[in-house]
């Protein structure tokens, strides 16, 4: 038996970044198949959220995500750019010209039956450090191609109708509060949420309580 899950994800989280290997492997591994629903960030979904968090929110993010991405031995670096954008005075409430398309494609790749594969080739473009300047050139299209993407067709697709695709985005996040949490990433299995790249291994227990087995 097959068995499912969606997983909630965004290109701006570290922690997404660092459960897609695993996840990878586990279904490479055993009869699971993860439905990718990509989401945007809280930054740009609710950025209020920031105005008000404690000043010791960012020193122990920063400090934890470099550390925990040492603990799983992924190299790591904060993207150069940043795909979403702030500024003094008016904080992330500006214009985004990177994270909505990277969503979108996402939202593509998942459609072409790629999204899990994408996920982890675009994530590592953009965050393990070995790029700067990750949205210009061929570096997308280059990470595409390893996930077995044409680029080329992808991006005339998101580009020619984004109220499509950010429509798609819009049900994804509706979907992932009801299903119990806002944050990324988020796995859902049998209508059970894990939040957090730290709760992979509970989720895989639950499966193998399901009958999680490995594939012939």
């Amino acid at each position: 038996m097959t068995l499912g899950y969606d997983l909630y994800w965004s290109f701006r989280s570290p922690y997404s970044y660092m459960v897609v290997p695993r996840l990878m492997a586990l279904e490479a591994e055993y009869d699971v198949v993860c439905n990718v629903r990509p989401v945007y960030p809280l930054a740009v979904r609710t950025p209020e959220f920031f105005d008000t968090r404690d000043p010791l929110w960012t020193s122990y993010f920063m400090r934890d995500v470099f550390r925990e991405a040492a603990f799983l031995g992924l190299p790591f670096r904060w993207p150069r750019p940043d795909p979403v954008q702030q500024a003094p005075g008016v904080g992330y409430r500006m214009e985004q010209p990177y994270i909505h398309r990277l969503t979108h494609l996402g939202v593509a790749a998942v459609e072409r039956g790629k999204g899990l594969a994408f996920l982890r080739e675009a994530s590592h473009t953009i965050w393990s450090g070995e790029v700067d300047n990750w949205h210009e050139g061929d570096h997308l299209a280059e990470a595409a191609a390893r996930a077995g993407l044409d680029y080329a067709e992808m991006s005339a697709a998101v580009d020619g109708d984004p109220a499509r695709f950010a429509a798609v985005v819009e049900t994804n996040q509706v979907d992932q509060r009801a299903a119990g949490h806002w944050g990324v990433p988020m796995m859902t299995f049998n209508a059970e949420p894990f939040f957090g790249q730290d709760r992979f291994d509970q989720m895989k227990w639950r499966m193998e309580q399901a009958g999680l087995a490995k594939k012939a």
